[in-house]
């Protein structure tokens, strides 16, 4: 039979935000915890996503953990390999590989009213945790269309995030999709190899300048000699981004200057007035993720390049079709139509106090306490959940901010005493939603005029923190008790006129 395994936390997924809970788990004195992670590997979206050109939009010293500083960044802006190899640094240097149980897949985790505990069934074996820390990511989970004829084409079809690299694409004719964050590298890096290259775009995006460069020797050097100097680094980056919130969250008119620094980017790289016009966005700057290249544009000029200014509408077995009519042949498509995000994939797979899924609580759109707790998901956490999104800085953050909410979560269980739980209140989750949804409305992404990933389909933004990062680390710092109900587990056989729930409820005072 497979073993089954008790812990104090569970914790599902190894990306930044897995590694960050079992590292300050460890650093809280906890040691009883798993870490749960369906793939062969710790790392995440950086594992996934191992693409041409792959690297990080957020500089080097910004993304990255505060207690982890990596003195060794080669650039300013890192590649997708030393961020992964940043993160398997992390996992060793604090311990983290006896906790680990890769090729775990969660299949189902289930609250136990009678036991006050998860039930999780995994994809290699059964757990039971008290405390479920989800940190399985808005990026993890691939989005396709759902394109007529898809199914049909004889050729080459995948996903950004699922590279296929035994595919040689030198010298064919290939269909780009889409022109997000992914797409943006993607396009400069296979441009060179391949025969001929059509880029799909629904909606141009807002590309400003990348301001890369190698760190020298001695710069890393000084970082490893006198650390304040990097954590200096870090805060003058962190700082600067932070006066950049205001022009996001309360005055979008602030960022036309940006937008004309944007526009005077493309008339440098693309004179050509038609296709200059293709990628010029009608939307104000802002309202979907910036993005930065300093190859994207010039890639478009090339002359095996097409830009369509149109969706994928149709496959007819080779021939891709534009929702313009723009017909063309090609042997592979790549998507970069980026991920699940306001459907988060875990969901479905959580069953809470009321035998409901969480994904059947947010039909209406996901809402959480602080960004980390939800009404019905006793001792059920999660990391990056919703409204805890940037648009402008790095989501660590964010992430070393919940970090700090989950270590006062476990304190407050401990202060307690005995088998408890921590229930969020409706009210309380809903005041919070109707806080942050109300600042959301004077936001650039809801008045910018794009539609983009970050609103649900119910046109909420689920996504995205109005404020700054500072901001959230205070609201997050400590458990308020008043925001939650205290559950206990009877300590013996209800007695005649006791809850049939086999609960009681704590008043907290």
């Amino acid at each position: 039979m497979a073993k089954h395994e008790h812990v104090r936390v569970a914790v599902i997924g190894s990306g930044f935000g897995g590694i960050g809970a079992a590292v300050r788990l460890r650093r809280e004195g906890i040691t009883d915890f798993v870490v749960l992670e369906r793939a062969d590997a710790v790392g995440g979206t950086w594992r996934d996503n191992d693409y041409p050109g792959c690297a990080c939009d957020v500089p080097s010293h910004l993304y990255s953990f505060s207690f982890a500083p990596n003195p060794d960044w080669p650039r300013t802006f890192s590649g997708q390999r030393h961020i992964r190899a940043y993160l398997e640094h992390v996992t060793d240097t604090f311990g983290i590989r006896p906790h680990l149980r890769l090729n775990h897949e969660v299949m189902k985790t289930a609250w136990n009213e009678e036991e006050l505990r998860w039930e999780i069934e995994t994809s290699n074996g059964s757990f039971s945790a008290d405390v479920v820390v989800s940190a399985t990511g808005p990026l993890s989970d691939p989005k396709i269309p759902d394109i007529p004829g898809l199914a049909d084409f004889p050729g080459k079809v995948f996903h950004s995030a699922r590279w296929d690299h035994d595919y040689d694409l030198t010298g064919k004719r290939v269909a780009m999709v889409g022109t997000g964050a992914s797409a943006i590298q993607i396009v400069p890096s296979i441009q060179p190899k391949v025969g001929r290259l059509t880029l799909f775009q629904r909606t141009p995006p807002w590309v400003m300048p990348r301001v890369d460069r190698a760190i020298s020797g001695p710069e890393r050097w000084l970082h490893r000699q006198l650390p304040f100097t990097a954590t200096a680094r870090r805060g003058l980056l962190w700082g600067i981004r932070e006066l950049q919130v205001s022009a996001f969250t309360k005055r979008p008119d602030e960022l036309g200057l940006v937008e004309r620094l944007a526009k005077a980017n493309i008339a440098r790289a693309v004179k050509d007035p038609a296709l200059r016009a293709k990628l010029t966005p009608s939307y104000r700057l802002g309202c979907k993720r910036i993005l930065l290249s300093n190859t994207y544009y010039p890639a478009l000029t090339r002359p095996n390049v097409d830009v369509v200014a149109s969706g994928l509408q149709a496959v007819r077995g080779n021939v891709v079709v534009a929702a313009d009519g723009t017909e063309t042949e090609v042997d592979a498509i790549i998507f970069g139509t980026g991920f699940h995000v306001t459907d988060m994939p875990i969901a479905p797979r959580v069953i809470g106090a009321d035998g409901r899924s969480l994904a059947d609580h947010w039909k209406g759109g996901m809402e959480s306490l602080r960004g980390a707790t939800a009404a019905g998901f006793p001792n059920w956490m999660t990391i990056i959940g919703p409204n805890t999104g940037l648009g402008n800085s790095s989501m660590i953050l964010m992430i070393e901010s919940q970090l700090n909410y989950m270590a006062d979560y476990l304190r407050q269980l401990d202060v307690l005493g005995g088998r408890a739980a921590l229930a969020a209140r409706p009210s309380a989750v809903g005041a919070w939603n109707r806080r942050v949804q109300a600042r959301m409305e004077r936001t650039v992404w809801k008045s910018g005029g794009c539609q983009s990933w970050y609103l649900d389909a119910n046109g909420r933004n689920t996504t995205l923190w109005p404020g700054t990062t500072g901001e959230f680390r205070r609201e997050t710092r400590s458990v308020d008790l008043s925001e939650y109900e205290v559950l206990r587990a009877p300590a013996k056989a209800p007695a005649a006129g006791a809850r049939r729930d086999g609960r009681k409820k704590e008043a907290v005072k």
